[in-house]
């Protein structure tokens, strides 16, 4: 096992990641100014290395870890949870899936050895996973009621197209529908293996004692063998992402129309995913974010209107959407189209970015006052492949960006706009 000290918050200056014989990751943090300690563990396995067939697997799969093991029910797991007051849940992401556990600090060892035996020997009992198919599957039926959310699913099947970024982390009513015990125990067997996880641990427990007890719960877990050879994960050919900017229309009789943009935009690994971040927090993060004074408060547009950048291993994309009357649809859809292409051709005064990024930074900050937001932030950067550097790094990316570098992104991403619309017909189909 190694071991590696890195500079960290300040109020410990050391994280410590180290590396399990079995390939577990571990990164632990101490924090003793309260009598909590939080984990998070992460599996290298999401939405995206789903097959189109077995959309959803991930999100049924996390849903189930917690209803029963070998040696426990549903039931029994949940007042082992209860009896010290503990926090225990599951979910799951594009990019990861996540066990979450948060406790006082003498209940951690047995809460730790609990989640390893969820994520170890999982019985996924049958009665359980029929009843989160028919959870998930009313879920999804919500979802094809919504405005926004059919705006949004028809927006991303348009970019991404057989990409499995295009699918809901949901799946289908079609897929969830043939999903069966069997299929999650077999992509429980391929995908959750110690060294396909990262572990993060923040509280009142010193490395050392942290470290122990991950080894103690996992270190005698091996990944799969063959020949006395570990089996290498699969591989999987995931499609690219091609360029085809294109409108796509629901007619559906609603109060509100809802108008998106999506621009094919940059994993988190490129060099415009900073400055993009920026134009993110500038358009449409908050009250005084300019799509907000622009078309909500000034010419009264929106009944909601904003921006999202996700953080994506692979492409990403940058969305502005807009919640509005159907009579506004036409301008509404100009409104947003002028206000990111501006960007493009005028570029943020000094003034303008600085508060972006005091505004982004701020935000950030805020984000890890808490064991278990510190636990969270460590360990996505590790399971995306940033290293627990990145935080550090983020920051100091965010403040080196210019005025020119934001408008260079701008320029090479902002360009022909996928659009998403949903209101009633008359008010969708004749926009411009």
């Amino acid at each position: 096992m190694s071991i590696d000290p890195n500079l960290a918050t300040p109020f410990n200056p050391k994280v410590n990641r180290a590396v399990l014989d079995n390939g577990m990751v571990v990164l632990t943090l101490e924090n003793a100014a309260a009598d909590i300690v939080a984990a998070r563990i992460f599996v290298r396995v999401g939405s995206r290395d789903e097959t189109p067939e077995q959309s959803g697997v991930s999100h049924l799969l996390t849903a189930v870890l917690t209803k029963g093991t070998a040696r426990l029910s549903s039931m029994q797991i949940a007042e082992q949870v209860e009896s010290v007051g503990a926090s225990l849940g599951t979910d799951s992401a594009p990019d990861y899936c996540l066990l979450s556990l948060k406790t006082v600090a003498r209940d951690f060892p047995e809460m730790l050895d609990l989640a390893a035996e969820l994520l170890r020997s999982p019985s996924f009992p049958q009665a359980e996973v029929e009843l989160e198919q028919r959870l998930t599957l009313q879920g999804i039926r919500s979802m094809q009621e919504q405005p926004f959310s059919i705006a949004q699913k028809q927006l991303r099947q348009a970019m991404y197209g057989d990409h499995p970024y295009a699918m809901s982390g949901l799946g289908t009513e079609e897929t969830v529908g043939q999903l069966n015990r069997d299929a999650l125990l077999h992509h429980h067997q391929t995908y959750f293996r110690p060294d396909n996880m990262v572990v993060s641990i923040v509280g009142r427990i010193t490395s050392e004692a942290a470290i122990a007890l991950v080894e103690a719960a996992f270190g005698d877990w091996q990944p799969p063998q063959h020949d006395g050879q570990s089996i290498p994960l699969p591989a999987r050919h995931i499609p690219p992402v091609v360029s085809t900017p294109h409108k796509a229309i629901t007619s559906q009789d609603t109060q509100q129309a809802i108008v998106m943009l999506g621009y094919l935009a940059p994993p988190v690994r490129d060099q415009d995913a900073m400055p993009l971040k920026l134009l993110n927090t500038y358009l449409g993060n908050g009250l005084s974010s300019r799509l907000f004074v622009e078309l909500r408060e000034k010419q009264g547009l929106a009944y909601e209107v904003s921006a999202y950048y996700p953080t994506r291993l692979g492409t990403s994309q940058f969305v502005a959407y807009m919640g509005t009357a159907p009579g506004n649809v036409a301008i509404a859809l100009n409104g947003l189209h002028h206000e990111v292409s501006r960007l493009c051709s005028e570029s943020l005064t000094p003034d303008e970015l600085q508060s972006s990024k005091n505004k982004l930074l701020g935000q950030y900050a805020l984000g890890k006052q808490t064991n278990a937001q510190i636990a969270q932030i460590y360990g996505w950067y590790e399971t995306l492949g940033l290293g627990i550097d990145y935080d550090t790094q983020f920051q100091e990316a965010i403040a080196a960006v210019t005025v020119e570098a934001a408008q260079a992104a701008a320029q090479r991403h902002f360009t022909e706009p996928y659009i998403s619309l949903v209101g009633p017909e008359a008010a969708v189909q004749s926009p411009a």
